[in-house]
């Protein structure tokens, strides 16, 4: 039996292709270069999210702090080294407080297992708490006295001066193994509680980061940070990003790969069905918890990449630059408008999206112009001023406008997810 050609997702990714054309024709190889990394980077992010949403039905509205974590790995590994910290006393200070930190830690988890020994699980309890808080006490302030002699005498830490990439597989790394523990404890929500959950998470991490001079200056920003490829010095902005940008789709292109296997694997099956009816998939013998598990870390893993790649693009590393608005809702309503759970259609989402929302500006701008000219010719109406910031804000206009349009027309997205049948 011969497939039908897919009328549908050719036309509409011609019709991307004519839109991504048209910005080149207004906008010129540079502006629309960097867009379509960005667009890149973003599209890594929604995947993660495809998965975790798509795949097992888990609302992640913390994005935002994933991809801040893959931020900072790439800034720590890629920034050159601190000799100011590194030729002093310092590291091994802060070695010290932090394996105070490590072995607090493990005292408490196993003040947490005190009731295998016989201890009455109230006195457990309260053993743990009073240990915790002790604890507390006194490994916040060794690193407080370590990390403010760090700030006053090197500035901050600084990074490891390894390649950009490395940067990146840490990056997901990192964001994984936070995500694993998170998993941990917010996976038995459900529904708008493990999104509450979530999002506060997030808010903490960017909270740590941007608070946490000794470690990521701040808000004082690193910059400049290193790319992967030769810089625009070496090859001028646009074949610079073209290079930067075929980078970014190889890493698209494998992780599509994967992911597709894994979808029409047994594996993938086995998420949809726990997707469908988790009670059903439970009578049929399936480690429920361990499954929403490996799903959240190994989107988790992606949005650290995604976050990696980003801002390693930008080549500035500001903790106070992540935004729920521009890190998490953004790339929700990529997964949406593309068709949760599709692969392909979550990479036209996050390239239809991004391109709508970097280009919402000039146009709106534009749009403004004229018409405070048309009304100052015709109607002698005086010029509103501050045209720039509202025309910013009609980025926000437009993505609400598209997503609501999308939600009452197409609410399964523009390229909804096709469950393959097995008889």
């Amino acid at each position: 039996m011969t497939r039908a050609l897919p009328i549908r997702e050719l036309s509409l990714f011609v019709g991307l292709l004519v839109a991504v054309l048209a910005v080149y024709a207004a906008m010129g190889a540079a502006y629309s270069t960097r867009m379509l990394v960005e667009a890149a980077c973003y599209a890594i992010l929604a995947l993660g999210l495809t998965i975790q949403w798509g795949y097992a039905g888990q609302f992640n509205a913390g994005v935002m702090g994933f991809v801040a974590l893959g931020g900072f790995a790439a800034m720590f590994f890629s920034v050159p080294i601190n000799p100011a910290f590194w030729n002093s006393e310092m590291p091994g200070e802060l070695g010290r407080a932090l394996l105070a930190l490590v072995a607090s830690i493990m005292l408490i988890y196993g003040a947490t297992r005190l009731d295998r020994l016989g201890i009455p699980k109230r006195l457990r309890t309260l053993i743990a708490i009073i240990l915790a808080v002790v604890l507390y006490l006194v490994v916040i302030s060794m690193l407080r006295d370590v990390t403010g002699e760090i700030e006053s005498r090197a500035g901050f830490i600084g990074g490891l001066g390894l390649p950009a990439w490395v940067g990146w597989i840490f990056g997901g790394m990192l964001a994984g193994g936070i995500g694993y523990f998170i998993g941990r404890i917010c996976l038995g929500l459900r529904s708008d509680y493990l999104a509450i959950a979530t999002l506060g998470i997030a808010e903490i991490i960017k909270a740590f980061l941007k608070n946490s001079d000794w470690l990521t200056r701040g808000t004082a920003t690193v910059s400049p940070l290193p790319w992967p490829t030769p810089g625009a010095r070496d090859l001028g902005f646009v074949l610079a990003r073209a290079l930067y940008l075929s980078v970014t789709a190889v890493v698209i292109a494998v992780i599509f790969f994967l992911l597709h296997r894994a979808y029409h694997a047994p594996w993938g099956r086995m998420i949809r069905a726990i997707r469908d009816n988790e009670v059903s998939a439970a009578a049929m013998g399936k480690d429920i918890n361990r499954r929403r598990l490996e799903i959240f870390v190994l989107g988790c893993i992606l949005m650290g990449i995604g976050g990696a790649a980003l801002t390693s693009f930008n080549s500035i590393f500001n903790p106070q630059g992540y935004l729920p608005l521009n890190h998490t809702f953004l790339v929700l309503v990529m997964v949406i408008l593309g068709g949760p759970g599709n692969n392909l259609g979550t990479i036209f989402g996050a390239v239809l999206v991004y391109i709508i929302w970097i280009m919402s500006e000039p146009l709106a701008l534009f749009l403004m112009e004229n018409a405070a000219t048309l009304g100052q010719g015709w109607f002698g109406w005086e010029d509103p001023g501050n045209l720039d910031s509202r025309a910013l804000q009609a980025r926000v206009f437009v993505i609400g406008l598209l997503i609501s349009l999308v939600l009452r027309y197409a609410p399964k997205g523009l390229i909804p997810e096709k469950v393959p049948r097995y008889n």
